[in-house]
């Protein structure tokens, strides 16, 4: 299987070579990683006491952030590594100054495991949610690390459980100290298979959502947009099926402002979304277009096209959209909810444990077409009771969702 494995990897990173003239993502992927092992040896100091905390990608990173900065204030004496496997967290968390080193986590085949863990010489090493890489695991153990999985989740599905594979796979966890799970239900599951260092835990994303809520950051663009008496509709990490949607409710609603922040801020794909709502001659602006201080108070749509904002911004809506329920998955819900935002997205949301619960409280609704997004929303627009009802809802979900952060530092 050893053998088999790093075999798989090396066609993997051939793959991705291979794509890189073409593909900007396997390009970053590419050039990030050349020279790693130098320059792991020219920043990292022999002699510091290493806890490596380790995020396959920027949605990874938000969840073990809280866990990173709760550590550093904990541990003082200790240098915080951070490596990322993909660009889409790389290149946005690169500067992040919670941490003392940050780099691409090297392709995991044997040598390069090896290597890593020389130079890098950690004492803890933390793998955020679904990270089980076999030779890190592997050499980490034979040095000495203590190593940890938080904000961890086991679907039947996964391959800890295959009727082929899965006793020789569950091996890899044998090398973790603790495994902190979000739920019940991944906790029976270990159990069933003989691993019981286990802990349910609960989601680091409800601490770190609740750090955000309650230090939100003035956006004083969206302070002025945001001012006046028409309520501001917020349509987050939106992708085109739910533009379609968006941009019909947009037009058929002026008695409401809308700012969309779409998953992807290429030229091409603002351009789409301004040509949706051109029809309606409803004023649009975009952000990166402004001036910090401009009056856009009379404004009635604000496309978001950058990266970095829309985690503050849901504190000015008083509805919400969740993007990415037409395709593989809808992206963070709690991070409005945690505002207290109603919240409706498509049909793709049962992988995640949050928007299921959201629905069966009644804070959240999920649509399949406009009709059903449109007759949400004047449920809402209409009746003040219901209003209330739900945003309270999504909010007390939030504050109820705390304390996984504390619970895994009272443990390491």
């Amino acid at each position: 299987m050893n053998f088999l494995y790093n075999i798989l990897m090396s066609l993997m990173s051939l793959a991705i070579r291979a794509a890189s003239p073409f593909v900007e993502k396997a390009r970053l992927w590419t050039r990030g990683r050349r020279q790693i092992f130098k320059r792991m040896r020219r920043e990292i100091d022999p002699q510091a006491d290493i806890a490596w905390f380790h995020a396959a990608s920027l949605g990874e990173f938000e969840q073990g952030r809280p866990v990173i900065e709760a550590f550093r204030q904990k541990y003082p004496q200790y240098k915080i590594l951070l490596t990322f496997f993909s660009p889409s967290g790389y290149e946005y968390r690169k500067n992040y100054p919670g941490a003392d080193y940050i780099f691409y986590l090297p392709v995991d085949r044997a040598r390069n495991a090896r290597r890593f863990v020389e130079i890098a010489h950690p004492k803890i090493a933390v793998f955020i949610k679904y990270e089980f890489w076999g030779n890190y695991l592997k050499y980490l153990h034979k040095s000495g690390t203590r190593i940890f999985s938080i904000s961890a989740i086991f679907r039947r599905q996964s391959g800890f459980f295959s009727r082929w594979y899965g006793r020789r796979y569950c091996r890899l966890l044998t090398y973790f100290e603790h495994i902190f799970v979000q739920n019940e239900v991944s906790r029976r599951r270990l159990w069933a298979v003989g691993v019981k260092n286990v802990t349910v835990a609960g989601d680091t994303r409800f601490d770190r959502v609740y750090d955000i809520a309650t230090q939100a950051k003035v956006i004083p663009l969206l302070e002025s947009f945001a001012s006046g008496d028409r309520p501001v509709f917020i349509a987050g990490s939106t992708w085109p099926p739910d533009e379609e949607l968006i941009a019909r409710l947009m037009n058929e609603s002026p008695e409401t402002k809308f700012v969309i922040a779409p998953h992807e801020v290429r030229e091409e794909r603002i351009d789409h979304i301004e040509k949706l709502v051109a029809p309606s001659g409803r004023k649009v602006l975009r952000y990166t277009h402004l001036a910090p201080d401009a009056d856009i108070s009379g404004a009635d749509v604000l496309i978001i096209d950058t990266i970095g904002v829309l985690s503050s911004a849901y504190r000015y809506g008083r509805y919400g959209y969740i993007g990415g329920g037409f395709g593989v998955g809808i992206h963070n819900t709690l991070e409005a909810a945690t505002f207290g935002l109603p919240l409706s997205f498509g049909p793709h949301y049962k992988k995640f444990q949050e928007a299921t619960d959201l629905i069966s409280m009644g804070g959240a609704t999920s649509v399949i077409n406009y009709a059903e997004l449109r007759a949400w929303y004047l449920l809402l627009r209409d009746d003040e009771v219901e209003y209330r009802m739900a945003s309270d809802r999504c909010r007390r979900y939030v504050e109820n969702g705390r304390g996984a952060t504390a619970l895994i530092l009272s443990q390491m």
